[in-house]
């Protein structure tokens, strides 16, 4: 067993009241499993705050108490720690507990608006096909080379998050990329991790139900280059006029890539079709999959990550190449009546407009676009009718219904996506509350040509409604809606 001692290794601490040479078993931030011998972190939370469990958790074995308040009641034979920020010193005490893993792979974090789990996710096909071991955390799922584990956030706590490094270091993993959302930022879930580097990929409206402001989480973005050593590398998207503020204070090496402005890593877009991108970047050409400006920023910021790492650039060229879409980023398939259908896991404005506008850049404009669309409960209401404006506009049919409603009433969601529609286009949308019934409606719509797209929830496999999650997978519902109408 490891000692308590070993373990505070780097954590800022203002008190002690007992021994700190003591073994520990386990370190645990919810005393619900707190066992004999065991730490517990006291963390203040958004719903609750861990230092009015702190009796339950030395009820329960609880050996060690890391708090930021030190309690009225000391219980003799038990060690209590008082730091000023528990959430910071969780994820220092998790990295020394598990071996501090990211010092012994090259690990690299994406964080940004959009594009983070396409960029990770191919990053990921890439270096595997590579021939090297590699690692992934991302909103999809994690990856311990070949071994596949779900996930339930972005950025996983850090206690699992270094449990998983010090996995793929046994497992001999050399690159890991994570997906670093800005909750994770600022609730100090990387800290103590040491990154190879960091890539930003834009700013837009999102989160701002947690951030409050756009500048706040712009700057919580930017505290993660910030935090970068001197050895790695921040790779930033200057067409985004956020790009550089995410350089400014770093001790990192600063790179950059763009499609509109001066970069070190620039691309073309030559031809944009629903098969495919042809790119030209750095003055080469390239055929990829993958389809859409944002996912030609996508690549580019694989490319430029590839290069930083010490990948052969006529190797990295050909990989990109045989890379695969990410699962609900931008999936489509084809009906036999010719009917497109996508689902995209757009769910902030700027990512709809994204996709909405590379739909329009594609098809011939003799066919509909319908787009089934809604927002989650519980989240950033502010951008609700911004999505309903931009649907409308760039939609000739759109089909408002439930994202993930949660404890919140359906159809006061949709009302407020309504009020973001300009009088001039309410005529094209359709208000549908069952997610099921919505996308059935726009198959039923649509005829020989047209395109349907499905966007919010992308690659989840289920619903959450009133607490309870439901089987609800976009993907595999319209494909069977549409086999049916060909019948």
């Amino acid at each position: 067993m490891i000692q308590l001692k070993d373990i505070l290794y780097k954590v800022t601490i203002d008190k002690v009241i007992g021994n700190t040479s003591v073994a520990i078993r386990n370190i645990e931030f919810d005393s619900r499993n707190i066992q004999l011998n065991d730490v517990f972190v006291a963390i203040r939370g958004a719903l609750s705050d861990g230092h009015h469990f702190i009796k339950k958790a030395t009820d329960l074995g609880a050996l060690v108490i890391i708090c930021e308040v030190i309690p009225e009641e000391i219980i003799n034979g038990i060690t209590y720690v008082q730091v000023a920020d528990s959430h910071k010193a969780l994820s220092i005490l998790a990295a020394n507990y598990y071996g501090n893993p990211s010092e012994d792979l090259k690990l690299i974090g994406v964080t940004g608006t959009n594009g983070k789990t396409t960029i990770t996710s191919l990053l990921f096909q890439l270096f595997k096909k590579a021939g090297y071991k590699v690692g992934l955390l991302s909103t999809v799922k994690i990856m311990v080379d070949h071994k596949q584990y779900n996930t339930t956030h972005t950025t996983p706590d850090s206690l699992t998050i270094n449990m998983y490094l010090k996995e793929m270091v046994e497992e001999g993993v050399e690159f890991c990329f994570m997906e670093v959302s800005s909750h994770g930022i600022h609730q100090k879930r990387t800290e103590g991790l040491k990154f190879e580097g960091g890539i930003f990929t834009n700013l837009s409206h999102d989160h701002l139900d947690y951030h409050n402001d756009f500048a706040t989480y712009r700057d919580v973005k930017k505290a993660f280059f910030d935090q970068l050593p001197k050895t790695a590398f921040a790779l930033t998207n200057t067409d985004d006029k956020n790009g550089k503020v995410m350089l400014q204070n770093t001790h990192a090496k600063k790179h950059t890539y763009a499609l509109k402005s001066k970069a070190d890593y620039k691309a073309q877009i030559l031809e944009n079709q629903f098969n495919g991108l042809l790119l030209k970047i750095n003055n080469q050409e390239l055929w990829v999959k993958l389809i859409g400006s944002f996912n030609a920023y996508n690549l580019l910021a694989i490319y430029g990550a590839a290069d930083l790492l010490g990948l052969e650039t006529l190797n990295t060229l050909q990989l990109m190449s045989e890379l695969e879409s990410v699962d609900g980023r931008f999936q489509y398939l084809i009906s036999k009546k010719n009917i497109t259908a996508i689902v995209d896991y757009a769910h902030t404005p700027d990512a709809l407009k994204n996709v909405l506008e590379t739909i329009n850049t594609i098809r011939t404009k003799n066919e509909e676009l319908i787009t089934v669309v809604g927002c989650g409960g519980e989240r950033d209401s502010t951008k609700r009718p911004k999505m309903g404006a931009i649907a409308a506009t760039l939609s000739t049919k759109v089909i408002f219904t439930s994202d993930n409603p949660r404890s919140e009433n359906p159809a006061a969601i949709i009302d407020a996506i309504e009020k973001g529609v300009p009088g001039e286009y309410f005529s094209k949308t359709i208000s549908i509350s069952d997610r099921k019934q919505a996308i059935k409606t726009a198959c039923q719509l649509a005829n020989e040509g047209d395109i349907i797209l499905i966007a919010g929830k992308g690659h989840e496999t289920y619903q959450e409604i009133k607490g309870e999650r439901f089987d609800f997978d976009d993907f595999k519902i319209i494909n069977e809606l549409l086999k049916a109408l060909n019948k």
